[in-house]
């Protein structure tokens, strides 16, 4: 079971959704406000926040800024709720570290199943696995903290997701369509700049560590698969010019 913090201001989707969270055995608080879903985490830390994007006090995107930029609730997961569909619109919420985005009308099984997903995720393995150690590089993936050379990187949720997903198919070359549709959850027929545009913000963020997120022009980008101690070598970026690496 999980405590579910649901900030919609319909009442009739209000009921909707706790009766349908509640059936699949998860505990819900309804809230009508931006304002009041702050206030209520600041109560109770849920386990996961339903956030709709039109609220009558502030927008959503407000709301899963705050949440994102504090230290305290920054990991808890939130999926945004809305009638908008548009790429820019997905685009810039998975940029605020929505861990998932539903267009409105949805199915409330597809809604359902979407959250189990992204709650297994959020469960931390009893063998410690979600830390993981290449090189220069260190990950704690369900802390959503990452290092370099010890010292620390702030990733977004996406650009965390975007790099473990990179990481747990090292040596393996992952096209543009694959990282929208497992990254972004997004249809391969949208640009693809946006992959592009993100890999080189990662790159940039991990400084001395970027260099093992390989391009293979005309195909996608790769993590490395050389030996964790190797020093990561410099990247062409998209324009065809070489990355240079800090040095210490």
């Amino acid at each position: 079971m999980a405590r579910i913090l649901v900030v919609e201001d319909e009442e009739d989707l209000q009921e909707v959704l706790s009766y349908n969270l509640r059936q699949a055995g998860h505990e819900t608080t309804i809230v009508g406000t931006g304002q009041a879903g702050l206030e209520r985490v600041g109560i109770e830390t849920p386990d996961l926040v339903l956030l709709d994007l039109m609220l009558p006090d502030m927008s959503g995107t407000d709301v899963c800024r705050a949440l994102k930029s504090d230290p305290a609730t920054r990991n808890i997961p939130v999926v945004m709720l809305t009638a908008k569909g548009e790429e820019i619109d997905r685009v810039v919420g998975f940029e605020l570290g929505a861990d998932d985005y539903v267009v409105k009308p949805y199915s409330m099984r597809e809604l359902t199943l979407r959250l189990q997903a992204i709650l297994r995720r959020r469960a931390v393995p009893a063998n410690g696995g979600g830390l993981m150690t290449f090189g220069r590089l260190r990950i704690d993936r369900e802390g959503h903290r990452v290092w370099v050379d010890g010292a620390e990187v702030a990733l977004t949720a996406l650009e965390l997701r975007l790099l473990c997903t990179l990481y747990d198919r090292r040596g393996r070359v992952q096209s543009r369509a694959v990282l929208l549709d497992e990254v972004w959850r997004m249809s391969s027929d949208v640009n693809t700049r946006t992959v592009d545009t993100h890999v080189k913000r990662l790159r940039e963020k991990l400084g001395d560590a970027g260099g093992y997120l390989e391009t293979v022009r005309g195909v996608g980008y790769r993590f490395t698969g050389g030996q964790p101690d190797d020093p990561p070598q410099p990247q062409l970026d998209d324009g065809g010019d070489k990355k240079t690496l800090k040095k210490h």
